[in-house]
């Protein structure tokens, strides 16, 4: 049975988000703690019937969590958690999956902004106290938009929401998904996972919006970049285990492609050693795509519908994985 809200107790397990600070003005009756590393979130979790957490999470941390009943996954990935283990435990699960559409999107538009106008280019001048002219160069000049082809791979939710705003800005965007026939209206076209290689090899833009699955880890490698323009840039916000690193470095320094927008690697956080850090061609963020000042309002709305709903003793969660 689930407890009563005068005996239910809340992990938030992060290092940054202020979920307990934005839950206290809601007045939800629901006791509440913070964790903020991994090492905190193990020593206390036997406390807990909720858990909200994303990169703290540790499957071990099962075998303490006694009074655990339901985990609500901060983020829409949910990778790192073992499903089955959970399931067999009689734990629920649900993930954040819509908290961060919107967010996301936009960053997709700022990273492709960004490259296309060479922002980041500029940031470094502005460093340097260096007024640069106008670049006679038509192949290194800055882009426009209108009128190129921008093929979303990971046609879901967040997918969607960059192909209505890659619209928006003039451009052809076609998706990709494993169900071709599932893809939002905003698409202009969309194909089968099979055409990857046809696909990338007409657009100007690539962008991953997909989970990380055994079918889409490595995604992007030495075929997938080799077949891509010279004059096309991929942008990642998906995971970072959907490219092959090596790969994509060494496109961008033959010119195989332009540039890249990224905002999430493998490993994160992304090694000192890496070569993207300094590369000219290579627009770089921290896995920042999903953050915004509401998030965890967004997030604190999906947990408080899921607690309500298991109260009532329904089957069915919102962002249900398990």
């Amino acid at each position: 049975m689930f407890p009563s809200r005068s005996d239910l107790t809340i992990q938030f397990a992060h290092s940054a988000y202020q979920f307990e600070a934005q839950l206290a003005p809601r007045e939800a009756g629901i006791a509440a703690y913070t964790t903020w590393t991994p090492e905190d979130t193990a020593a206390r979790i036997a406390e807990a019937d909720v858990v909200v957490a994303t990169g703290f999470w540790r499957n071990e941390f099962l075998d303490k969590a006694e009074r655990l009943k339901f985990i609500q996954v901060c983020g829409a990935g949910y990778d790192q958690f073992d499903t089955d283990a959970i399931r067999a435990r009689g734990i629920r699960m649900a993930n954040g999956r819509g908290v961060n559409t919107n967010a996301v999107a936009e960053h997709t538009m700022s990273l492709i902004l960004g490259l296309s106008r060479q922002i980041h280019l500029c940031r470094d001048a502005q460093h340097k106290k260096l007024w640069r002219g106008m670049n006679p160069d038509l192949t290194t000049r800055e882009e426009e938009l209108t009128g190129k082809t921008m093929l979303i791979i990971g046609a879901g939710q967040i997918g969607a929401r960059v192909a209505t705003l890659g619209k928006a800005f003039g451009m052809r965007v076609e998706g990709m998904r494993r169900n071709p026939g599932d893809a939002d209206p905003a698409f202009d076209a969309a194909h089968a996972m099979s055409e990857k290689l046809a696909r990338v090899a007409e657009a100007d833009l690539v962008v991953l919006c997909c989970p990380l699955t055994p079918e889409t880890a490595g995604l992007i490698d030495a075929a997938a970049l080799s077949a891509m323009k010279p004059s096309a840039y991929l942008i990642n916000v998906a995971r970072g285990g959907c490219v092959i690193e090596a790969d994509l470095v060494s496109a961008l320094n033959t010119g195989e492609i332009a540039a890249a927008g990224i905002d999430v690697t493998d490993p994160e956080p992304l090694p000192e050693s890496s070569a993207l850090w300094d590369m000219e061609n290579v627009l770089l963020t921290p896995h920042t795509a999903g953050e915004t000042r509401r998030y965890e309002d967004n997030v604190l709305d999906i947990m408080l519908e899921n607690i309500q709903r298991l109260e009532r003793g329904e089957d069915t969660l919102l962002n249900q994985i398990v």
